[in-house]
């Protein structure tokens, strides 16, 4: 027995060398250091974000205290979470995207985390939201998925710790069912049990059990949630893709977090009709998840769990769909002059982000077996993807034709008019007097770069000509998510820690 052991542990880092490898022949756009940097920065934008008390360890000084009353009108706690973007609503879905996404990195990276000194703070920013989601689920067949209406919020331009628009709580129930923001719930809470399983156990157990609740929930009561509350939810943050990705996605995750074959059985069962097995994407987003649980499900098909396979199946197709043409003859995604993927006028960079974290995750597995995939007929290696997400990340920090770093406080050249309330306006300490809901107008409408910055901050970036315009009001442009920062920390952490040359 104690050979055998032996044997796993030589195996497990042979393999673990093998994918880091794979870095190796392609040239460092930025040194080890550099990476760090960006990767501090990444997971410090989450500082920018963040809503209610602030912690001890808060490392932003110049937020405050914001949104202390969320949810007491409706008796219930909902302070804390983040804010998405640059306004001051907490949306549900998208926040428990962010979670989900920046688990599964910690899940996957939590070795290249933890050697640069990142993996306390990746666990801060995450558990922060995490408890928000458990204040959210508390009750039975009900989850609070929103504060604050958007309509009222976007009449005003001033700072989260002076808000005096309605912090109106919305939920999702057994009579106004939201299984995409449901089962999307019980994704972030699984993955992170999973992140915190070796740190916190108690805490693991408790996300865990929340999951299954909430996931419960979703598959029991179906629906849409922006149906449910959709004219404070729509247009923003619209469930245009249904639900039936988030139940797969979240399913997956449960699957992964507990091993329980009832979670194996549903993915096996329902793949064609919830399309896990048959939806062929090229995005992977906060509406979109069929891609994410399709990667996720992809290591137990290439680790021996065949009734799996159809999600392997579709993971390859989505990585043939993401490449460039110059590797993938299916690619089904256009690519700028530059070099960056080019989706959709929307924010850009969230699609940049994620796709670059699937390619390097799934990198990982398939260099895990020795494996490869086909596009078509054209053979693509596990260092082929890899190569591609490091591309992308690059173009983000500054290797692109404009030499322009799009997050903000990385490297010598930024956008200064970042789309973000806080950012634009002094902070609390500079101008301690309360700016009202119409008078951060004149800071909205200034040509000056804002007084604070959004450090860390990933802009919604360029066209797809490589074109950008540094001015507050492009919203597409300039404003900066919190499911753009979370998908990027994993590969950060790897080029960071200088994997490539072990």
């Amino acid at each position: 027995m104690m050979s055998m052991k032996t044997s796993n542990c030589k195996m497990s880092v042979m393999l673990h060398l093998i994918f880091f490898a794979a870095l190796a022949p392609f040239a460092a756009a930025f040194s080890r250091r550099e990476y760090a940097d960006a990767l501090e920065k990444s997971i410090l934008f989450f500082d920018v974000q963040r809503s209610g008390h602030l912690p001890a360890w808060q490392r932003i000084t110049w937020r405050a205290d914001s949104g202390l009353h969320d949810g007491h009108q409706d008796n219930v706690d909902l302070t804390g979470g983040y804010h998405d973007a640059g306004d001051h609503v907490k949306f549900g879905l998208p926040l428990a995207f962010t979670l989900s996404v920046l688990s599964w990195n910690v899940v996957e990276f939590g070795t290249q985390l933890r050697t640069s000194r990142q993996l306390g703070n990746a666990l801060n920013a995450l558990r922060w939201g995490t408890d928000y989601l458990l204040k959210a689920s508390v009750g039975e067949d009900c989850l609070w998925v929103q504060v604050g209406n958007p309509f009222s919020d976007h009449q005003c331009w001033q700072r989260p710790e002076d808000m005096d628009t309605p912090r109106t709580a919305y939920k999702v129930d057994a009579s106004h069912p939201g299984s995409d923001v449901a089962a999307e719930t019980a994704a972030a809470l699984a993955a992170a049990s999973l992140a915190f399983a070796k740190i916190d156990k108690s805490y693991s157990k408790t996300l865990l059990a929340a999951a299954k609740k909430v996931f419960a929930f979703a598959d029991r009561y179906r629906g849409k949630y922006s149906d449910a509350i959709g004219g404070v939810v729509c247009p923003f943050y619209c469930s245009n893709n249904g639900f039936k990705d988030e139940l797969v996605w979240g399913a997956a995750w449960l699957f992964k977090a507990t091993g329980d074959d009832w979670y194996r059985h549903y993915l096996v069962s329902n793949g064609g009709t919830l399309g896990g097995t048959t939806t062929a994407v090229n995005e992977f987003s906060w509406d979109s998840k069929y891609a994410g649980a399709q990667v996720l499900l992809a290591k137990f098909a290439l680790t021996g769990a065949e009734e799996l396979r159809g999600y392997k199946d579709r993971a390859d197709n989505y990585m043939c769909n993401v490449l460039p043409r110059s590797v993938s003859p299916t690619s089904q995604t256009s690519v700028t002059p530059g070099g960056m993927l080019w989706h959709s006028g929307q924010t850009n960079m969230q699609y940049v982000a994620s796709a670059a974290l699937l390619l390097t995750t799934y990198s990982k597995y398939l260099s895990s077996v020795g494996g490869v995939i086909y596009c078509g007929k054209t053979r693509v290696t596990s260092a082929q993807l890899l190569a591609y997400a490091k591309q992308q990340v690059d173009y983000i920090l500054g290797h692109n034709p404009r030499g322009t770093s799009y997050m903000i406080g990385f490297g010598d050249k930024n956008p200064t008019h970042v789309h973000h309330r806080a950012a634009s306006i002094p902070s609390v300490r500079a101008q301690p007097q309360k700016i009202g809901c119409q008078q951060g107008w004149p800071y909205y409408n200034s040509g000056s770069a804002n007084p604070n910055q959004a450090t860390g901050a990933i802009v919604g970036g360029p066209d797809q000509y490589d074109n950008i315009n540094d001015v507050r009001s492009n919203v597409v442009q300039m404003e900066p998510t919190t499911y753009t920062n979370a998908p990027v920390v994993g590969l950060l952490a790897v080029l960071a820690t200088g994997a490539a040359s072990q």
